[in-house]
């Protein structure tokens, strides 16, 4: 017995179950990709979970696209209460990420790229970890499959598992740590995660610099940590906005990446296409100023 409701029941329509997680997802002018990143979502079994998109589309809303509706209903009849809401004017990822946030209630939030498919399974996956080792966030770095005979060794020598509980870290630029970004470049956890083997519990928890696109967070554990608050501090045009709220986390919770990822990136053309304005080197710089 699954959470999610099968063809069988559809025309039931029973009460939905409460969500252990809320999956947010941002999107602007991307109705095909949502469409994909949605029905990954709709193969997901366990736990119960609720989708929050909210869309920034100028033109083209999500809204008025075939594809991305009829994946919405299929998430309603299967019990996951889709919400899809308008959020303008543009602010910034941060901003927008600030928003999804101040709509969830559920212990756990998922932050979801709307370029990025889940295989079966991965949610489940996510959750377990999270439980079980019990830090501030787990993600599944996606993988750019077109990358597949792009084979990078000397990328792979950051991969450090955790063995014994996961511990509370600081990552800076420059400092130690700061190095394993390498790790989820490309295809590169495909290969790390074929020479790791099948783990028996599932899933193999490693030590992280920051993980885009897919993770999930105690909710309780973000909030603490100021969330994405910090966007009133930085222009509309930024990127790192997920670095900054994850180095806090880290800092007092401790945080890991899974191995296999079961997150898929479409390779999407980005639609953050200016990034002179690192949101780490804002924020953080700011903190120092007032620590001194």
């Amino acid at each position: 017995m699954t959470s999610r409701r099968s063809a069988a029941e559809w025309g039931r329509q029973p009460a939905p179950p409460e969500p252990v997680i809320d999956v947010l997802i941002g999107t602007v002018g991307r109705t095909a990709e949502l469409a994909v990143t949605l029905a990954g979502l709709a193969a997901q079994d366990d736990p119960p979970f609720r989708v929050i998109v909210s869309d920034q589309s100028d033109a083209n809303p999500a809204a008025t696209d075939p594809a991305v509706q009829a994946m919405l209903r299929v998430l309603e009849v299967q019990g996951r209460s889709p919400q899809l809401v308008r959020h303008r004017p543009r602010r910034g990822i941060a901003e927008h990420r600030d928003f999804l946030l101040s709509r969830s209630s559920a212990d756990a939030v998922l932050f979801l790229d709307d370029d990025v498919w889940l295989e079966a399974g991965a949610l489940q996956r996510l959750h377990d970890a999270l439980t079980s080792l019990g830090c501030g966030f787990v993600g599944m770095a996606p993988q750019g499959l077109s990358y597949l005979d792009d084979r990078r060794p000397h990328e792979h020598r950051p991969f450090e598992r955790w063995d014994g509980p996961v511990r509370p870290e600081r990552i800076r630029r420059g400092e130690p740590g700061f190095e394993r970004w390498t790790l989820h470049n490309a295809a590169n956890l495909a290969h790390v995660a074929a020479e790791v083997g099948e783990p028996e519990q599932g899933w193999v928890p490693y030590r992280i610099a920051w993980i885009g696109a897919c993770v999930l967070y105690r909710r309780e554990a973000l909030v603490e940590c100021g969330g994405f608050g910090f966007w009133r501090d930085l222009p509309p045009a930024h990127a790192g906005e997920d670095v900054v709220a994850q180095w806090r986390v880290m800092e007092r919770y401790g945080a890991a990446g899974l191995l296999p990822s079961g997150a898929v990136h479409l390779e999407a053309p980005t639609t953050i296409p200016n990034r002179e304005v690192d949101a780490p080197d804002v924020v953080f710089a700011r903190e120092d100023r007032m620590a001194g």
